[in-house]
């Protein structure tokens, strides 16, 4: 079954190039079942078992995704983009954009509100399962260690104050109506003009999306001995003005300075050990000779990237230190 859940996987990260190519004819199921070796009814089958839809309906829903996104961020004409994605008409693609997301692509245009996108399918979660998901290796040994000023922005999110670790932090979230991952996901993925974007139509389209460790009085202990809430979220400008979803809360973080512990690429199966690498780091890194200490003040970010393609980050808050200070690790 594994072997299926990796098809899948090629299967939806397929599907968004074409989509992104317009390369139709690749598109469908008979090619794909060329491709795999096997029937169209068992390759259906299959995807359905797995994803919890039809090959049919995920990629009307995806081309939607990837359409709603260039009426939002491109002044291309509607009827343009609805022709690019498919669609017969004007019409036909505002009738299936009302339909999926409760507004008209025109409306849309004139005040993006957050919706719920259909992002990419994961089939497993290669960071909780620690199976192979990406053919990109370990190339950095060295864990990276500077320090950077990030400019003031908006932080919208999510927080849970009991939750340990991501798996932990959405089986809690999923229990809150409107809260679980694909809702939240979606939402966020709908946002335009995320600091941490890939940007347009990435295939990646959980782009820009982050966890983050706030520090918070009320919340958890985490492993560096600060209390703090887990949260979810994307970085906004510091001007963002656009609406707020209902299950989320925007924080105002202004310019700081931090300090960045970051791994190059890496894969999957070796996930335990960049995370055990990163870890050494953290704790091993002589705050006394660089005259900073981890700033603990209440609403100070500690921002998480996990991205094996590029990089797996954590990026904490510092200040500068004083003689009385006690170093934290």
């Amino acid at each position: 079954m594994s072997e299926w859940y990796r098809f899948v996987q090629m299967i939806v990260e397929e599907a968004d190039k074409c989509i992104k190519n317009r390369d139709d004819e690749a598109l469908t199921l008979s090619a794909l079942a060329q491709r795999l070796g096997y029937s169209e009814y068992y390759i259906s089958r299959k995807f359905k078992e797995i994803s919890g839809m039809s090959f049919r309906d995920y990629l009307r829903s995806r081309t939607l995704a990837f359409a709603l996104k260039e009426v939002r961020d491109s002044s291309k004409g509607l009827l343009e983009i609805a022709m690019d994605h498919g669609f017969s008409s004007h019409e036909a693609f505002s009738r299936s954009f009302k339909e999926a997301y409760g507004i008209t692509p025109s409306e849309y245009r004139r005040k993006n509100v957050p919706v719920v996108l259909r992002t990419v399918i994961k089939p497993f979660d290669c960071y909780l399962v620690s199976i192979g998901g990406t053919n990109m290796k370990d190339n950095s040994n060295d864990v990276k260690v500077y320090f950077v000023t990030i400019p003031a922005h908006k932080y919208l999110h999510i927080r849970n104050y009991e939750s340990v670790g991501y798996w932990d932090f959405w089986e809690k979230q999923s229990k809150i109506p409107g809260q679980d991952c694909a809702t939240i996901c979606g939402l966020l993925d709908s946002i335009g003009g995320k600091l941490d974007d890939l940007g347009g139509n990435d295939t990646n389209s959980g782009s820009g999306q982050i966890m983050a460790f706030i520090n918070e009085p009320n919340g958890r202990v985490c492993n560096w001995g600060i209390p703090c809430a887990e949260s979810y979220g994307v970085r906004l400008p510091a001007d963002y003005s656009g609406d707020i979803p209902k299950q989320m809360q925007i924080m105002d973080v202004p310019e700081g300075e931090y300090i960045v512990f970051e791994h190059g690429p890496f894969d999957y199966q070796t996930n335990c050990d960049v995370e055990r690498k990163i870890e050494d780091a953290m704790k091993n890194f002589d705050y006394a000779s660089s005259g900073y200490c981890l700033d603990t003040e209440q609403g100070r970010v500690f921002y998480f990237y996990h991205d094996p393609e590029r990089f797996w980050k954590y990026v904490r808050p510092v200040k500068k230190m004083n003689d009385s200070e006690i170093v934290p690790h």
